[in-house]
């Protein structure tokens, strides 16, 4: 152990001098939201938080036509019952990508409990399995059961997810990564279904930015170990200029979102 500590403090000794950084020299942090300052902070999350239902709906329009030209699916929803039935429909529909076993790893999240997956999924003439991300006491747990949520992602064909905000003029979920609610349930799956709040929609980056940088509770979280962008299934045209879909990621995407406020 103390010769990997010494290799790599040599290590990071060498990377300091092609630098030119000095390691004693304590260095401030880069401030990201630079070119992002809102010169009028508390009126734009005004607008942000007094919107109207006319507002949040033409912003909905505006997620609808942009995820359009992504691959990107958005299912406005009244209510999280009808959205449930959806859900389960669209998972008795499609087919895993390998084998024939069908199961679903879900964030242990607020909104999605409100779907109460189980219950409907259990009732149906194939039952499909739901596995839950621990949301208490992920960072408690040990190697053996964390693995264990591992493997259960790794076999899943749905991941089901919320989201912290979703960007209208650019069809873009943003996610933070917390306990429980790991990004690689939106990765490793075949198909990402995430269900969000319409009042969860908001215009842009410059509003999102106002918000993590300004709104108290997001100043005081931060923005924890990994912040996720995702604009539709992932996709890729490197090999002969074809467009291919869930290469690095699933293949597909939805977007639930609950009007009934």
């Amino acid at each position: 152990m103390a010769m990997e500590q010494n290799e790599q403090e040599e290590f990071l000794s060498n990377v300091r001098k092609a630098l030119g950084v000095n390691p004693i020299q304590k260095r401030d942090k880069p401030d990201i939201f630079k070119e992002f300052k809102d010169k009028n902070p508390d009126k734009t999350l005004e607008t942000i938080n007094n919107r109207t239902v006319d507002e949040k709906k033409a912003l909905l329009e505006i997620l609808i036509k942009e995820a359009d030209s992504l691959n990107l699916n958005i299912i406005p929803i009244k209510d999280f019952k009808t959205a449930a039935k959806k859900i389960a429909a669209l998972a008795e529909e499609k087919e895993p990508e390998w084998g024939e076993k069908k199961q679903i790893i879900a964030w242990k999240h607020p909104l999605v409990e409100k779907l109460d997956l189980n219950s409907i999924l259990e009732v149906l003439k194939a039952p499909i399995p739901v596995c839950f991300t621990d949301l208490a006491h992920e960072k408690k747990i040990g190697r053996k059961q964390n693995d264990t949520i591992r493997m259960q992602m790794i076999h899943s064909y749905i991941g089901v997810t919320s989201a912290d905000y979703c960007l209208a003029e650019t069809a873009t979920l943003v996610m933070k990564t917390r306990p429980g609610q790991a990004r690689s349930v939106s990765l490793l799956p075949l198909i990402h279904i995430a269900v969000i709040r319409i009042n969860q929609i908001i215009k842009n980056l410059k509003e999102l930015y106002t918000i993590l940088v300004y709104k108290q509770d997001e100043k005081e979280e931060g923005l924890t170990n990994c912040m996720t962008f995702i604009s539709g299934p992932s996709k890729t045209a490197d090999i002969e200029g074809v467009m291919v879909h869930g290469a690095h990621g699933p293949r597909e995407v939805y977007i639930y979102v609950i009007t009934d406020e």
